[in-house]
């Protein structure tokens, strides 16, 4: 047992305690004000939209059955603004489609909207359309109701890395802009006896290559667990259509988009609080954006190991910018558009970590700073994902 003086155990079991918290408390920005993810996903929606040709191949690989009763979808975290419902919306009416080229009546559509327990379901259930089974007389009328939704709604609490449907009762999985977020901060990248800890730095973007692989394994580990969870959730014929953040470098330090986001001005913000002395660099150095941007072996290694899947298709897509402005020659919006769009994201974590007027003080230096750059992150910020339509071997 640790005791108060042995401040080596103290190092783990700190660790350990943030560790557990993570799952608790990881969600994007709730409610719907000026941080919120609710107002800052648009860049999501945008990189979701022009991925949904991949989206209905992977929906066509789906075997349907004159047997059906119920068609069950799930968005593994789905966060909490309109990109999830309008995704859901894409997938009935494509399988409607479908039921009917073969002459068959839709059956009735459930979808479950997963998300940590953190995650702000309130308003996302405020998005959701009414349901129209009272106010119409069939499915097809249903669907052809604008204002109306035509599936069953709920919202499933708990972590994707672990089992959290009954066994082979899902049709198709969608996962989008989730699968990088880690179950947890390596333990080892928190430990100051450890060569991969992380000196001075909050996220692993340049920092040395032991640290990265420490990540790398974290996300492997991770994905394995989701695959493996999902194996035993999925129907027979059923498939998975999987959105990732990813990178085209083979270097783990280079994390990309996701390096320029988290890894560049918001790392200089952090340090300017240290050096102001608002914040000591323990403090910072206990912070760690739990974010790993795999490349496209990093993922092919874990579902192939995992064997319970085939690969339809695995690729980099290049998403483009989660950078949204009106004026991209207007300095001071491309460096407020950044601030909002890392707090829209990681502003819970920070929140939790420094308080909210310090995470104040810090966004309001991310913004300066990415300002001063605002040329270079117009030109240069662009993010990569990985997209995978895995079906059940």
């Amino acid at each position: 047992m640790a005791t108060l003086g042995d401040n080596k155990d103290n190092v783990v079991v700190s660790n350990m305690k943030l560790n557990m918290k993570l799952e608790r408390m990881l969600s994007m920005k709730g409610g719907k004000g000026e941080a919120s993810y609710v107002n800052n996903s648009q860049a999501q929606g945008q990189h979701a939209r022009s991925m949904l040709h991949l989206l209905k191949e992977t929906l066509d690989g789906v075997q349907l059955s004159p047997t059906d009763i119920a068609f069950v979808m799930v968005d593994l975290g789905c966060s909490c603004g309109s990109n999830t419902v309008y995704i859901i919306d894409v997938i009935v009416q494509h399988m409607s489609k479908r039921y009917e080229a073969i002459g068959q009546q839709p059956p009735e559509f459930s979808a479950f909207f997963a998300d940590l327990p953190s995650n702000d379901f309130n308003t996302l259930f405020q998005l959701l359309p009414p349901l129209a089974n009272n106010g119409c007389g069939s499915m097809e009328e249903c669907l052809a109701s604008n204002s109306n939704r035509s599936y069953f709604a709920a919202g499933v609490p708990g972590s994707f890395y672990r089992r959290l449907f009954p066994a082979r009762s899902v049709d198709v999985f969608y996962s989008a802009f989730s699968l990088h977020w880690l179950s947890q901060v390596p333990d080892v990248v928190l430990d100051k006896r450890s060569v991969a800890y992380n000196d001075g730095r909050i996220y692993i973007h340049g920092a040395n290559e032991i640290t990265a692989n420490a990540y790398k394994n974290q996300f492997q580990s991770d994905l394995a667990g989701f695959l493996g969870a999902r194996a035993k959730e999925i129907k027979r014929g059923g498939s998975m259509f999987l959105v990732c953040l990813g990178r085209i470098s083979v270097d783990p330090t280079d994390q990309g988009g996701a390096g320029l986001l988290f890894g560049t001005h918001f790392q200089d913000a952090w340090d300017d609080l240290v050096q102001e002395g608002l914040i000591t660099s323990e403090k910072r150095d206990s912070f760690n954006i739990p974010v790993y941007a795999p490349s496209i072996q990093d993922f092919k290694e874990v579902v192939e190991a995992n064997g319970s899947f085939s690969i339809n298709k695995l690729q980099v897509f290049r998403g483009g910018s989660p950078l949204v402005v009106n004026h991209p020659d207007d300095a001071a919006e491309v460096g407020r558009a950044l601030a909002i769009s890392c707090r829209s994201v990681s502003g819970v974590l920070v929140d939790a970590h420094i308080g909210e007027q310090l995470s104040d003080e810090l966004f309001a230096r991310v913004e300066r700073r990415a300002s001063r750059h605002a040329k270079e992150l117009i030109e240069k910020l662009q993010f990569f994902h990985i997209v995978a339509s895995l079906s059940l071997v």
